[in-house]
């Protein structure tokens, strides 16, 4: 049973592998693949960022409670803490904007493998 199932799943490798070859035409549509996923991908961990943020500030809030509530069980440094946290995640995509803009300036550039683009 364990080889059959090992087999299966060699099999369906296999088939992903060679689907997955016979849409790359070449090393420029590989490039543009990983750019235009590299855009997707910054606008995960921006989304990311701003969630996490918010859950680490209602996370300060409920210890700053729990802490007026029984100030020797929870130390007044975890909500603060928690709260510093929470500003800093909901601010990264801005400062990777500002940082990006620094950089690179207005006019900044990305290369390409058929070119130059703007970068946006």
């Amino acid at each position: 049973m364990k080889k059959v199932t090992l087999g299966l799943l060699a099999l369906a490798c296999l088939t992903v592998g060679t689907v997955a070859l016979a849409q790359v035409s070449g090393i420029g549509s590989v490039a543009q693949k990983i750019t235009g996923n590299a855009a997707a991908l910054a606008r995960l961990i921006t989304a990311g960022s701003y969630v996490a943020g918010m859950a680490f500030a209602v996370g300060a809030i409920v210890k700053f409670k729990a802490h007026k509530d029984n100030p020797t069980q929870i130390p007044i440094g975890t909500p603060i803490a928690l709260l510093f946290v929470g500003a800093a995640l909901i601010f990264i995509p801005t400062v990777f904007k500002v940082s990006g803009a620094t950089m690179f300036g207005g006019s900044g550039v990305q290369a390409t493998v058929s070119g130059i683009s703007t970068f946006t």
